[in-house]
């Protein structure tokens, strides 16, 4: 996808196109990085699913965490760091400079940078275009997930509501038909992830039924929908509420509408973008209050000048203007996705909102990597799964991501 952007530096941590060595080059061929030899980390604070153990020691050999020390490990003092799962994003439409709605080399792009940035997991999200050009893109991005570069497909749009459409183009809208939708999962060649819908729209309840009937997660989002409306879509299937309060009615007291049924349902995980644009913290604080940290998924909803800066911008057919980090629709000005990074989410998570890392941790791993059906292999540091890890600093600053065993980006230790 054509962009354009102010000649800028790009942020520390990120990948710029013709850097990033001999893994970089690997990933543009599709072949898989080759794990480093066995490691032992010892002496950050280590975060488990049973809690966080100081001065721990994670053992790694080859692609996966190992329950004791490889013999002849490498052992790297990591005092002073905490060691944390890979961060799983199901909800991103790209980043430095590129989209994964663009060609091959935009889609690898955009992974190297949000990887660099510490999230070793990720579903690629498409935004409202033609039926067809949706179709090309699907077949293509099933070709990387089965390469294992995407953990899978996020069709969001363009079955959504005309009245909450956000950046995504009316004209281009259509009502979710479950033979429109069947298009698409089909064009992903069971890759599809996810399929964000307005259900109150004519054909969504039975849409939602066919989605959850072919192991789609159903995501309401988008929705002009009430309270009334969302509930039957819950009880239809739909299990994720498509970034909560964005692009949706406001809670009421007489017409709660679809926040408070989707936050009061313990079947559905609220995605939030927690980047101090799109919600402000009460409203963090209440979606993590009632539906507990087991429910949120952290996601960047990112656009391609994640990771690169300010300037012009196309996402999807339309232009976006981003601003001091912030991305609104030239004509209109609604916002745009957001340039959010899941390390920034998460020092703002522990700093600002002052959620513990614990709770952090479940937000942006965990419960992502549960909704995708990975928990058997990613987000939570245990023995047998990939080793897949970030290294905070003292001040939850990024300084290493490791992806299969292999640094991705070094330890930058003092």
């Amino acid at each position: 996808m054509a962009t354009e952007r102010n000649s800028q530096t790009p942020e520390p941590g990120s990948a710029p196109e013709g850097a990033g060595g001999a893994a970089d080059q690997r990933l543009r061929r599709g072949a898989r990085p080759a794990p480093a030899g066995p490691q032992l980390l010892t002496g950050a604070n280590v975060v488990l699913p049973t809690g966080t153990v100081k001065n721990g020691r994670l053992a790694v050999d080859g692609r996966r965490i190992a329950g004791t020390a490889p013999a002849g490990a490498q052992v790297i003092d990591l005092t002073g760091h905490w060691l944390v799962p890979g961060f799983v994003d199901i909800h991103n439409h790209g980043g430095g400079g590129a989209s994964f709605s663009g060609t091959p080399d935009d889609i690898l792009k955009a992974i190297r940078t949000h990887r660099a940035h510490g999230s070793t997991t990720l579903v690629a999200s498409t935004v409202t275009d033609e039926m067809d050009l949706l179709v090309r893109q699907a077949g293509l991005l099933s070709e990387l997930a089965e390469q294992g570069d995407i953990a899978g497909i996020h069709f969001e749009g363009p079955f959504i509501s005309p009245c909450r459409k956000g950046a995504h183009s009316e004209k281009l809208l259509r009502d979710p038909e479950p033979a429109e939708v069947r298009k698409l999962i089909d064009a992903a060649r069971g890759r599809a992830t996810m399929v964000t819908l307005a259900a109150e729209l004519p054909g969504g309840i039975d849409s939602v039924r066919l989605l959850a009937e072919h192991g789609v997660i159903a995501a309401i989002g988008h929705t002009d929908a009430t309270y009334e409306q969302t509930v039957e879509a819950i009880d239809a299937g739909a299990t994720v509420a498509t970034h909560l309060f964005n692009a949706m009615p406001a809670l009421g007291h007489r017409a709660p509408g679809p926040i408070a049924a989707l936050l009061e349902d313990e079947r559905v995980t609220v995605e939030l973008i927690n980047d101090g644009t799109h919600l402000h913290p009460a409203a963090l604080e209440l979606a993590f209050r009632h539906a507990g940290a087991g429910r949120v998924a952290f996601i960047t909803d990112a656009m391609d000048a994640a990771g690169i800066g300010d300037g012009r911008y196309m996402l999807g057919p339309l232009e976006v203007e981003v601003s001091e980090g912030v991305a609104r629709l030239v004509e209109g000005g609604s916002i745009a996705g957001s340039t959010l990074t899941l390390d920034r989410a998460f020092k703002r998570a522990v700093t600002v909102d002052k959620l513990s890392v614990e709770d952090t941790v479940t937000a942006l791993s965990a419960n992502p990597a549960r909704l995708l059906g990975l928990a058997d292999r990613i987000g939570s540091l245990e023995p047998g799964k990939d080793a897949d890890l970030v290294l905070l600093d003292e001040n939850f600053d990024l300084k290493g991501v490791m992806r299969h065993g292999e640094w991705i980006v070094a330890p930058q230790l003092a």
